[in-house]
C-alpha cells in the first residue's frame, strides 16, 4: 500500500507543477501582450491579393515588402507585373483609388543573331552570359554589344517567356510578365522594360560607327541619323552614335522604320 508520506510527496509534486505552469502562463499572456507587434489588416489585405511568387518586379523585396509599401502610401497600386491588370484593380478597391494600369514587356535590343553576325572564335567553357563577358573581348560574338545567347536571361524568367533562338535571345510577349529579372541579370543591358503598346524598337546596342559596325553586323546601328532627321516628333535622338526612341514622343507612324539603311528599327 502506498503510505501517506508518498501520497502526499506527490500531491506536492503536481501542485508544484501545476504552479509552475500557471505562473509560465501568464507571464507569457503579458509579454504578447506587452511586445505584440501591431499588425495593419489592410496590409494583409493587400498581401492576400498579390500573387505571391516574390520575383522583385515591382522594385520591392517580396509581395510583403510591396504590400507594406502600398500601405504606407510608398509605392503604387500598379507595380506587380506578374498580377497585372486584375491584382491591380483588387488592390486599388482596397486601398479607395483607381489603378493606373499600363502593360509593359521587356525588349531584347539586338536582332545580331548567327546569321547576321561573326564570331571571333569559339567558345566551351560556362553557359553563362556573365561569365562568357569577363573573358577576352566580352566573348565570342564580332560585336562586343550584341547578345551573347548563352541563356543567363533564359534562366531568371520564372515564366517560360524568352528563349534563345538562333544566337539572340527573343521574348514571348503573350508570356511575359515585365518583372524585370532577365533585365537585371544581362550583363550587356540589352534587355528594357518598355509599354506593351509601343511598336516601334531600335534593335541595336552598338556604340561604335559606320564601317566599324557594318565589318560586324548586317543589322547594327551604324549612327547615320537618317532617322532622327526624318522623325517630325522628336523622338529620336542619337546618343553615343546609338538612335534612341523616346516612346512617350512617337506616333507610332513608321517613318524612321522606313528610312533605316540597316533595318535596324523593327516594328513588334
Amino acid at each position: 500500500m502506498i503510505g501517506l508520506t508518498t501520497i502526499q510527496g506527490i500531491l506536492l509534486a503536481v501542485c508544484v507543477v501545476g504552479g509552475v505552469g500557471l505562473i509560465i502562463g501568464i507571464v507569457l499572456g503579458i509579454a504578447g501582450k506587452v511586445f505584440a507587434i501591431e499588425v495593419n489588416e489592410k496590409e494583409l489585405e493587400v498581401r492576400e491579393a498579390l500573387p505571391g511568387n516574390n520575383c522583385g518586379g515591382c522594385g520591392y523585396p517580396g509581395c510583403d515588402g510591396y504590400a507594406k509599401a502600398i500601405v504606407d502610401g510608398e509605392a503604387g497600386v500598379a507595380q506587380c507585373p506578374v498580377g497585372g491588370a486584375p491584382v491591380a484593380k483588387r488592390v486599388g478597391e482596397i486601398m479607395g483609388i483607381e489603378a493606373d494600369i499600363v502593360k509593359k514587356v521587356a525588349v531584347v535590343h539586338c536582332n545580331g543573331d548567327c546569321d547576321k553576325t561573326n564570331n571571333k572564335y569559339n567558345y566551351f567553357g560556362n553557359e553563362s552570359c556573365t561569365d562568357t563577358t569577363a573573358i577576352p573581348g566580352g566573348g565570342a560574338k564580332a560585336c562586343e554589344f550584341g547578345c551573347l545567347g548563352m541563356g543567363s536571361c533564359v534562366k531568371v524568367c520564372e515564366f517560360d517567356a524568352i528563349h534563345i533562338e538562333n544566337g539572340v535571345a527573343v521574348v514571348d510577349r503573350d508570356k511575359c510578365k515585365a518583372c524585370g529579372m532577365c533585365e537585371k541579370v544581362c550583363p550587356k543591358k540589352l534587355i528594357t522594360i518598355e509599354r506593351f503598346d509601343a511598336q516601334y524598337f531600335v534593335k541595336c546596342n552598338n556604340h561604335l560607327r559606320g564601317k566599324a559596325v557594318m565589318d560586324e553586323c548586317e543589322v547594327g546601328c551604324i549612327g547615320c541619323s537618317l532617322c532622327e532627321k526624318t522623325c517630325n516628333f522628336d523622338a529620336i535622338t542619337m546618343i553615343d552614335n546609338l538612335a534612341l526612341i523616346d516612346q512617350n514622343k512617337c506616333k507610332k507612324c513608321g517613318l524612321c522604320a522606313q528610312k533605316c539603311p540597316r533595318k535596324t528599327i523593327e516594328k513588334v
